[in-house]
């Protein structure tokens, strides 16, 4: 098998349609990270680093001595976050209420001991990172409604009422108040009008076979 491409080979996962589609989204490894505060705040920002660093101590492995076992060139998938409020009584518009489990997906050879060894790794080469607060698990995301969102995080909502709009239409009930975004645009190079972001929310179907 040759490189793995998340663009290539995972198209309908990351690079869904600008209108509302719904997928079945299987067993997938990540790291992840938590945390709450505004996403443009420094806890935010150092969450984000942790990731990066831990994915590509796990990519760059097959440059060491020793290569994991199974290891296959792949490309680094985006980053990725579960978002909800710390308290539901506060507007959605206030940032520094949001609470998040930033995440990257992994490749399937990352094994729980391989991922301690990349910590160690990556504590002692970047001490001032908080490497202990990230973790490697497995999420089943099952049935979702997701949609490719273009443009500014703030227009996102009119990106979910089309999918709440579509999953009323079509027999699907939205399960929960999170959500998943998907960074596939890096916002530092691209303008807020042209931001590429899957957006993403777990459903359930309400009526027909799906429903059984």
């Amino acid at each position: 098998m040759g490189k793995i491409d998340y663009k290539k080979n995972y198209r309908g996962i990351y690079f869904p349609k600008n209108v509302p589609t719904i997928v079945d989204i299987p067993e997938m490894s990540y790291i992840t990270i938590e945390g709450a505060g505004n996403p443009g705040g420094e806890e935010f920002k150092k969450s984000v680093e942790v990731l990066y660093a831990l994915s590509y101590a796990v990519k760059m492995s097959y440059k060491s001595d020793d290569v994991p076992e199974g290891y296959q060139e792949y490309t680094v998938f985006p980053l990725e976050g579960i978002w909800d409020l710390v308290d539901y009584t506060k507007p959605v518009t206030d940032k520094d209420n949001y609470k998040y489990k930033l995440m990257i997906r992994q490749p399937d050879f990352l094994t729980e001991e391989l991922f301690n060894r990349f910590k160690a790794q990556v504590e002692k080469k970047k001490p001032q990172l908080e490497v202990s607060r990230a973790n490697l698990e497995t999420i089943t995301e099952g049935l979702s409604c997701q949609i490719m969102h273009i443009g500014s995080y703030d227009d996102e909502p009119e990106s979910f009422r089309h999918m709440m709009e579509f999953c009323a239409q079509n027999h699907y009930e939205r399960i929960g108040k999170t959500h998943k975004e998907i960074y596939i645009s890096d916002p530092r190079l691209t303008e807020a009008f042209n931001q590429k972001t899957v957006l993403r929310f777990w459903v359930k179907a309400t009526d027909g076979p799906e429903a059984e």
